[in-house]
Order: C-alpha cells, then structure tokens, then sequence
C-alpha cells in the first residue's frame, strides 16, 4: 500500500465512485476490485460504467466489443478508469413474424432498468452507453436521463449496403419484399434464395434508415453522441476514433459536471424531434422522445409537439425506405451534422451537448470528409417535402392520436378512403395478404396489437412487407394500434390511442365500414355515426389478455398508451 489513506480522496472528493472506494471505511470495496488486477491509482480516477450491449445475435451489436476497446483506451487518455458490464439487446429482424416481437418494445424498459441498477449499485460517475439497434439506444437515453449523470452514447454504426436489387443496394428488408415478390411470381424461387446470402455483406445497424439509424440519428440531435457518431458506417476506422474521442470526452463531462439533464432538455428535444421531421425518421421515434422526455423529468405533451413541428419542417433528406439511398451514401453525403447545418435556425443551435460546447460550436468545428450530395440532403429552400417525413392524426378513430409518415408514402395515397378488412392480430393479417385475399380499396385493419393487448405492440412490418411486393403499397392502406418497423413504406398508421384492448374505436370497427386517412388534413376518419360508435362500445366485451405469466403479464399491466410513449406507469 504506502500511499495512505487519502490518495483516493484528493480532488476527486465529490465524486460519486467516491462515496464507496473511500479509506478505511470501504477498503472491503477497494479489496473487491483489486481482485480483479485494478491499483491504487485506478481507484483513484473516476470510475466510468461502460454498458456494452455486444453480442453475437445482433449484427448492429457485432462489432461493439471492438468498439468498447477504443473507448477503454479513450477513457484512460481522459484520466479515468473503465469498468465494464453487460446489457440485453435483442434484434427487431430476427423477431419479426413471430411471438418474439412481443418481448421487443417491452425490452427497452428492461434496458434502461438495467443500466440504473449498475450505475446506481456501483456509483459510476459516467456512462458511456454502446448500442446501435431499435429498442437499446432509446433504453440508454431513458437511462441516462433517468440518472441525470454525465453520459455518452457511442453507436456501432450501419452497415453497408449489399447486391444490386429492386432498384437499390439490397439490404434486410429486401428479402422480406422478395418473399411477396415471389408469391406473386415476380421473381423465381432461386432468386430469392440468393438474396439472402447477399443482402447483408457484413455486421452494423441495417442500412436503412429504420429505428436503429433514427434514433442514433437523434442521440446525435440531442447532443449525447460525438458529432457524425450516428451514421459513420461500422467498418470505417473513423468509428474506432470517435470511440475512443467518447472515451476521452466522458471524462471532460465528469469533470465538468455535466450531466444527462443539461443536454438532453426542451431545446435539445425540439431539436430531436426537427431531425426525426428533416429526415423521415421512423415512426417509432415517436414512442421513444416521449419515454426519453419523461425521465428527463420534462413534462411535455411530445405527440402534440411532433405535430406542430411536421408542420414547420421540410423534409430535406430522403434515404432508404423512401429513396435508393442507404446509411453510407447519407453519411457521405454530410449526415445529421449536414442536416442540422441545413436546417439553420430551425434548430436550437444554443443547446449544449457532449462535447462540452454548443450545436452552434460543434458544427463550425465540424469536418466534411466527402463533399455534399443534394440528391441525398437538399436546401431548406428546395426540400423534397414542405412539411416533416412524419404526421400525427386526430379522429374519432384515434381520439388520442395515431402517427403515419407521408415522408414514406406515395403522394398519391395522403388521401385514401377504402372499406376496412378486420383482422385480430398480425398473423392472420398476413397469411390474407400472401394468400391474395386483399385486393385493391381495402384498409387492412390489425387491432390487439397495441402495447396492452399485444402485448408489446409488435411491428406489422411484414404486412407493410407483402402488400409491398404484391404490388398494392398504392391500391391499399394498413391502420393498426401496433407500430410499424422504421424501413416500411406505403400508406400506413400506427400507434392508435386509445388502443382496442383498452376500448379504444379501433375495436368496433367491422369489416366493409368505410376510413379516410388524409394526411394533409391530419385526420383519420371511420365513416360510422357517432350513435353507432356508442352502441357498438356498449356491447364490446374486453378480451382475455393473450398472455398471463412472466414479464410480457407484468408489461400489460403497467404499460401506458402509446400515446404517452408506452412507459411504465405505476
């Protein structure tokens, strides 16, 4: 020993880590982590908690062990100590179509409850949170601002895009198109079995911009990832540097004090919600800012504030689902720091962010690798949309509000009226639409989906999916109290509050009644007198819930309206 009892407590005696590694009282701790080879002198640092979603089932999380590495080295250059743990992360594609898309939402509470127990049982003073994928970023924003302590998120990056197909560099989805293309003899047998060995060429974050890349894209925007963390591409070594640059910057934030709640607040907000609308971001976003804003402790109307922004913020970047660009030609093109710079005054350029210094500071500091590509991010002045990529409606099939997004959808159907199909749940939704059944005119309506009734609020990804590659994405609409996947197009709403399992006007709904979807009026309408509405609730009995063991039994009962984000509460 020889160093004395004070050599953890000089200039560091506010830090968190502090309150549990201090001699002589708490040497049992220290003893615990010599145990595991750390000095005096790392003891002596602050203490920062790397939670590292890496594992071999998800290719976003792939490269995240890689990643942490860098970020280790980064924290010793900043003069802390890294310890690191664990984190669920579970893959929305490969639990699409089945019953494990009912554990996805409810992971991402399961994520964020995770990150506060490590933090708080071992009095991290930082965080650097990895993950790249759906529901985990969001589940590391809720934490972090949960916690209000100084934290970063580092993204693995997307990956790149694969064959040529269907007009575009293949990626995940394209084999899920194939599928309807096939059954409607679009394409031969053989074809589609060779897609999927060459959809995907190597791990990362899919290559569209689905709610992985959105809500990295929005961790960006809000200022708890490095400039251009969100979109530089897996394989690029510049994602090694901006790990370690994070592991560096941590550091600064602990010795600043800036903590989660300083970044992430209504300015930064708005500015999250500016780039969800600038570029088409998933409709899942709009589950996610309410969660994240709720445990910053803001209390915010966010659905209301995604539709006064739509209305004030061209859509001025177009990628994959909505365009043949994928994630690397986006961040060739500039990426969010292209379309923050674009968006001018629109944003917040006051708000601080992980840095240490302002939006403003950050992009006249910011170095373009590659030049611009208008055909990727345009002008404010020439957008691809006047309005944002994402909508919310009101009606009286919707009274609490379902989201669609225009910035994915064919002009040709913001106006789509159509006699309702009713299906109680996703599968058998699916096996009329691959069985030709669904014909042009029709509304697909896919109710018990929603958080409570799902339970989880799957995606009806593959519906969107089939009515896609049987040539109907024009002809047809889907509305659903479930959600969508991020990479979806066609004429699309989801997220309808009240959801059906809670009574909501989704579950009256009978097969030939007649919806309007109009997006430009943001109204979403059953053609049914309010009369017959009252009468039709009155005789709806509540179904049995679906499942009522484990974890899925215990999200049912506390999870809110999607609404409200889907949060817990108690």
């Amino acid at each position: 020993m020889g160093k004395g009892y004070d050599i953890v407590e000089k200039g560091v005696r506010d830090l968190r880590s502090k309150e549990v590694l201090k001699r002589p009282e708490f040497s049992m701790h220290r003893a615990a982590y010599k145990s595991m080879g750390y000095s005096d002198d790392d003891l002596s640092r602050p203490i920062i908690g790397i939670a590292n979603s890496w594992n071999t089932i998800v290719p976003g999380h792939f490269n995240l062990r890689l990643v942490s590495e860098f970020v280790k080295r980064g924290i010793y250059r900043g003069g802390g100590t890294a310890v690191e743990f664990g984190v669920i992360a579970a893959c929305d594609g490969v639990a699409q179509g089945h019953d494990g898309m009912h554990y996805i939402l409810p992971s991402r509470e399961l994520i964020a409850n995770d990150v506060e127990v490590m933090a708080q049982a071992h009095r991290f003073d930082g965080l650097v949170l990895l993950g790249s994928c759906d529901k985990i970023v969001p589940g590391m924003l809720m934490a972090a601002a949960r916690l209000d302590i100084p934290a970063i998120i580092v993204p693995g990056g997307p990956m790149s895009g694969g064959i040529e197909f269907d007009e575009r560099k293949a990626d995940l989805t394209s084999v899920s198109e194939a599928l309807g293309m096939m059954s409607a003899g679009k394409i031969s047998e053989e074809e589609y079995c060779n897609l999927e060995d060459v959809a995907c060429p190597g791990c990362g974050s899919c290559a569209f911009f689905g709610t992985a890349n959105t809500m990295c894209s929005l961790a960006e925007a809000f200022g708890m990832t490095l400039p251009g963390g969100a979109l530089t591409p897996a394989t690029y070594a510049e994602r090694l540097r901006i790990a370690q640059e994070s592991g560096i910057a941590i550091c600064e934030l602990v010795k600043k004090n800036i903590s989660a709640r300083k970044i992430i607040n209504k300015a930064s907000l708005e500015n999250a919600i500016r780039v969800c609308m600038a570029t088409g971001g998933s409709t899942n976003a709009a589950l996610h800012l309410p969660a994240i804003a709720y445990e910053a402790g803001l209390s915010l109307d966010v659905l209301e504030m995604f539709d006064s922004l739509s209305r004030t913020t061209p859509q001025i970047a177009k990628v994959n689902p909505a365009s043949k660009w994928d994630m690397e030609a986006f961040f060739m093109a500039g990426g969010i720091p292209r379309v923050m710079e674009k968006l001018g005054d629109l944003i917040n350029r006051d708000a601080l962010t992980c840095t240490g210094h302002t939006v403003a500071e950050n992009l006249a500091n910011y170095r373009y690798h590659y030049p611009e590509d208008k055909r990727v991010i345009r002008d404010l002045s020439d957008p691809f949309n006047a309005t944002g990529g994402l909508a919310v409606l009101h009606g009286n099939l919707a009274p609490d509000g379902a989201v669609c997004k225009p910035g994915a959808m064919d002009p040709s159907v913001w106006h789509f009226k159509g006699k309702a199909m009713v299906f109680d749940n996703e599968e058998s939704a699916d096996k009329a639409i691959l069985d030709g059944k669904v014909g042009p005119g029709t509304v697909v309506v896919i109710r018990y989906e929603g958080p409570k009734g799902g339970p989880g609020m799957r995606e009806m990804y593959n519906a969107m999916k089939y009515l896609y590659g049987r040539g109907l994405a024009l002809s047809t609409a889907l509305v659903t109290d479930g959600r969508f996947s991020g990479t979806n197009n066609g004429c699309f709403v989801g997220h309808i509050s009240p959801e059906a399992a809670e009574g909501g006007p989704l579950a009256i709904v009978k097969d030939g009644d007649e919806i309007t979807i109009d997006v430009e009026k943001r109204e979403l309408t059953l053609h049914v007198s309010d009369e017959e509405i009252k009468r039709r609730l009155a005789q709806w009995k509540r179904p049995e819930p679906k499942i009522k063991t484990g974890y899925l039994a215990l999200y049912s009962k506390l999870a809110s309206s999607a609404s409200q984000g889907a949060i817990f509460k108690f």
